[in-house]
């Protein structure tokens, strides 16, 4: 054990819950009985492979039926399904999906706040957190740009400070990164915005030390939990974490436009969100008219998460993700930045390109000639790719994506 309580880096693993619940034989095999959602249940044209869920995730036909429903149902009388709480109205039918989204996260109802995303999400806590003039915030280098804007806007409007932690593309080891944390910290300091995936690398974070670490400093912690909810099982009270931020669109499959944030009880005296003056139920004259229809399709998305089974979900997709990144390592051309299949991988696989080779041109050869969805990296991020198959997917697509992806990395 070192100066921060922190422990040898499987230890660390262990105690922070990153150690895969299936060995890689069972990761293997929960791919065989095809995928978890089938194609017929997607408005994603024949023939059409989307590996890029880490940007949005088709919506399945179920919840685009039941936010259409909702939306008929609201307009035969708006004012009555809009404002009132009585039961079978939209309201209330919205005002459920904060129970819903709670399940989901390990938390209560009443520490749910519906935002428009992640970024609405963040931007509202680096909004609403009680700071003075030249508090720290610190950020590291591998946020996602939704996950910052809020607490640069800060900074530029009531003269906050955001400190930033160089990590590496290719640093996995977690004790390493909460060592990198822990020696960033300052009597200043007053929160760390950190994301429990990498929008760049896939990596998942250890997100519990950090949220400990910040506990015995007495800063605040807050998560960008865009690329993890719906993706891989947690829950916020294991991460100790005081805020948490995540979006519907994305693993979640749900309606864009969505998403929510969990601020802890014990943490209500830190943040202050406007939305919440009056009463913390889905809308209200602090909070205005929700956009109920599309929060009522997130809990239908919410229900068929749970129908399918996190677990189940994690093993399903790590399956596919560990054939994309097993047959990307064999690409000369490609330098891989995103972690071995283990403890702390995802199912988002990214990986370099040389200077020769453009990422826009590559990401769109792919599309218009093999009918297949990737993300081309963020140009501050690196010249690059990055595929994040899910549940609708197969192996059989996986293999035929790889197959263009060779045939155009060849070219």
């Amino acid at each position: 054990m070192d100066a921060f309580g922190t422990t040898s880096r499987r230890g660390l693993i262990q105690a922070l819950g990153l150690l895969p619940a299936l060995d890689v034989a069972s990761v293997s095999a929960a791919v065989q009985g095809g995928p978890l959602i089938p194609a017929g249940e997607l408005s994603l044209p024949p023939g059409l492979i989307h590996l890029n869920t880490a940007s949005a995730g088709p919506t399945p036909n179920r919840v685009l039926a039941r936010t259409i429903a909702a939306w008929r149902q609201l307009e035969r009388d708006p004012v009555a399904q809009c404002y009132s709480d009585q039961p079978d109205t939209v309201f209330t039918a919205a005002d459920d999906v904060r129970g819903k989204a709670a399940a989901l996260l390990g938390c209560s109802a009443n520490e749910i706040l519906f935002t428009r995303g992640t970024t609405d999400g963040i931007t509202t806590l680096a909004h609403s957190v009680k700071l003075n003039a030249r508090d720290r915030i610190l950020l590291s280098n591998l946020e996602h740009e939704g996950g910052e804007v809020g607490w640069l806007h800060r900074e530029k409007m009531s003269g906050v400070v955001v400190d930033r932690i160089q990590l590496p593309f290719e640093e996995h080891d977690p004790q390493r990164i909460v060592d990198a944390y822990a020696a960033a910290l300052t009597p200043k300091t007053k929160v760390i915005s950190v994301s429990h995936v990498l929008a760049p690398t896939g990596l998942r974070m250890p997100v519990a030390e950090i949220a400990r670490i910040a506990r015995s400093r007495g800063v605040l912690c807050v998560v960008d939990g865009a690329q993890a909810v719906g993706q891989i099982s947690f829950d916020v009270r294991s991460i100790g974490c005081d805020a948490y931020a995540t979006s519907g669109h994305k693993w979640l499959m749900g309606p864009k436009g969505t998403g929510f944030v969990y601020i802890a009880k014990n943490a209500a005296g830190a943040f202050d969100p406007p939305q919440w003056q009056l009463g913390r139920a889905v809308g209200s004259n602090s909070a205005g008219l929700a956009p109920l229809t599309i929060v009522v399709g997130l809990g239908e998305a919410l229900d068929a998460t749970r129908a399918l089974g996190i677990h189940r979900i994690e093993a399903y997709n790590r399956g596919l993700a560990n054939t994309v990144y097993t047959e990307m390592t064999k690409m000369p051309q490609l330098r891989i930045v995103s972690p071995t299949p283990g403890a702390c991988s995802t199912a988002m696989v990214a990986a370099m390109l040389p200077p020769a080779i453009d990422a826009d041109r590559l990401r769109a050869a792919l599309r218009t000639r093999h009918n297949v969805v990737i993300k081309r990296a963020e140009r501050r991020w690196f010249n690059g790719i990055r595929l994040s198959p899910h549940v609708f997917n197969d192996e059989v697509q996986v293999a035929r994506a790889l197959a263009a992806l060779r045939t155009e990395l060849a070219g």
